[in-house]
Order: structure tokens, then C-alpha cells, then sequence
């Protein structure tokens, strides 16, 4: 359902007149953030074309993302959820990553970030990642290491105690996660994880 006149006004002076992801000025139009319906301003972001494509998959836009360094800071829930996804997306990027692991999330907006995550196809139950004690992870949770893990085809062991914080949950294997240990993203078994509380 498209925004009415007087929520598209309250969008257009929320952000600015700007792409409140990049900040270009042309070509915008408001987006609704999945999986509410975006029929109000605090449901949708106002994105510049460019943007729109990048998040619908049509374009792959190289290092346009950078912007979230500035975005994710936002104070609009809505902002706040589709950069925390777009960061989760771009895991082989170092400066993501460690912009992931600053950034907070109060628990509403942190629910609607997993909303679409979580959601799955046909009805069918979510598949549930557990640590050891069999707690329910889910991705931007820490956990600690329970025990060494010698790192395959790097020259370290994470030690047990080691803090991994914003975690991945690697989504068709419920006995893995991702996460950083000595600044490598690494694969961990669910099975040699306590989450924290």
C-alpha cells in the first residue's frame, strides 16, 4: 500500500530530502523495510534509485555500502534495519564487520532486523541454531568458546573464554554460526559456543 500524501511529507522531512542510506538527492522514493508494509514513514526509508536496486538485488553496486559507515548511526528504526542487514551481508568486508560489532540495537528494532530472517518458506519451522547448553542463537548475539579450537588454514588457536560478538548464523546449517576471532571471520560449530546473556 503506498504512503498517503501526509506520510510521504512526513518521510521527505524526516530525511532531509535525502537518500537517508547515501544521501544523493534525485530519484527518491520511499521503501519499505520487510516485513512491515510500509503504508506509514516509520515503516519505510526514502532511498535514491541507486540504493533501491542495490537492496532489491538488481544492481551490485561495488563499494557503494561505505555510506553505511555514516547511515547505520541513524536514530530511525527503520534506517537502523536495513543497514544492519546490508552490513550482514557484505561479511567478507573487514570495515562492516567491525562497524557490525559497534553498533546497538535496541530489542524492537533488533526483532525487526530477524523478522525476515527468521521467516521461512511455506510455513515450514525456522531452523534453530543452539550453543551448547541448547539456548536458541541468533545472528548479532555474543557467545564465548568453550573450549580451544585450532582455526583450519590459519596459523592460531581461539582460545576457550574468547568472546565472539555479532554473530552470523550460517542459514542452512543450524550446527554452524560466523563469527570474528583475531580479526578472521571464521566457521564455528554451535556445539563449542555459550551464548551470553
Amino acid at each position: 500500500m503506498p504512503l498517503s500524501a501526509a506520510e510521504r511529507d512526513l518521510l521527505i522531512t524526516r530525511a532531509g530530502g535525502c537518500c537517508e542510506l547515501c544521501g544523493a538527492t534525485t530519484e527518491l522514493a520511499a521503501s519499505a523495510v520487510a516485513p512491515r508494509p510500509g503504508d506509514s514513514a516509520d515503516e519505510t526509508i526514502l532511498a535514491c534509485r541507486t540504493c533501491r536496486e542495490a537492496l532489491d538485488g538488481i544492481a551490485e553496486p561495488d563499494h557503494r555500502w561505505h555510506c553505511l559507515s555514516e547511515s547505520a548511526w541513524s536514530p530511525v528504526p527503520a534506517v537502523q534495519v536495513v543497514a544492519w542487514r546490508q552490513l550482514e551481508q557484505l561479511d567478507t568486508e573487514a570495515w562492516a564487520q567491525d562497524l557490525l560489532e559497534q553498533l546497538y540495537l535496541d530489542e524492537p528494532t533488533m526483532a525487526w532486523v530477524r523478522a525476515t530472517a527468521d521467516a521461512e518458506p511455506d510455513g515450514a519451522a525456522p531452523v534453530l541454531h543452539r550453543d551448547t547448553f541448547g539456548a536458541v542463537l541468533n545472528s548479532g548475539d555474543t557467545v564465548t568458546l568453550i573450549k580451544d579450537l585450532k582455526v583450519r588454514g590459519a596459523n592460531f588457536t581461539a582460545k576457550r573464554g574468547t568472546a565472539v560478538r555479532n554473530i552470523s548464523l550460517v542459514p542452512d546449517n543450524p550446527d554452524q554460526i560466523e563469527g570474528r576471532v583475531n580479526d578472521q571471520r571464521i566457521v564455528i560449530l554451535t556445539e563449542f559456543v555459550r551464548k551470553l546473556s
